[in-house]
């Protein structure tokens, strides 16, 4: 009587772990970074809008025969670093918001901003805020480039 076994034999095994291995190296740190990334694109976007709704009031204004930048970009005006404020947003009816629906604010939380002072806010990525500041007589929302992260929001 013949015994025929089927299996996988110690080889094809080993060769199976070692694929798998080798593609879990590569697959790994890739899928850590995500995170991080994530916060940056969010970030990213959210400066661009609020730079269009800048550009956006400031248009506004010269059609109104003002010929200047938006004074402040919400108004929030104590209280700065809470958590739950409108963010770049006045709920005045969209007249003057720089942007049409509000960035709530979120203290100490990653991909969050706060307002920081007058025209000053902070965006945090992986723990580290990236102050910004928006200057009301050219209109510049931006951040110094020599702080952390402030060149992957800003390009």
């Amino acid at each position: 009587m013949k015994n025929n076994h089927s299996a996988f034999t110690m080889i094809e095994l080993i060769f199976v772990i070692v694929v798998l291995g080798i593609l879990s190296a590569i697959a790994i740190p890739r899928l850590a970074a995500t995170r991080g990334d994530a916060y940056i694109t969010k970030g990213r976007s959210d400066v661009s809008a609020i730079r269009s709704g800048i550009a956006l009031q400031r248009s506004r204004m010269i059609l109104e025969g003002n010929n200047s930048f938006p004074a402040n970009l919400d108004a929030i005006t104590a209280n700065y670093g809470n958590s739950d404020q409108r963010l770049f947003n006045f709920s005045d009816g969209n007249v003057s918001n720089i942007l049409e629906y509000p960035i709530f604010s979120q203290a100490n939380r990653d991909g969050g901003w706060v307002k920081t002072g007058a025209n000053a806010y902070a965006f945090r990525v992986d723990g580290v805020a990236t102050a910004f500041t928006y200057t009301n007589t050219n209109g510049i929302f931006t951040c110094d480039a020599n702080t952390a992260n402030c060149n992957d929001l800003t390009r």
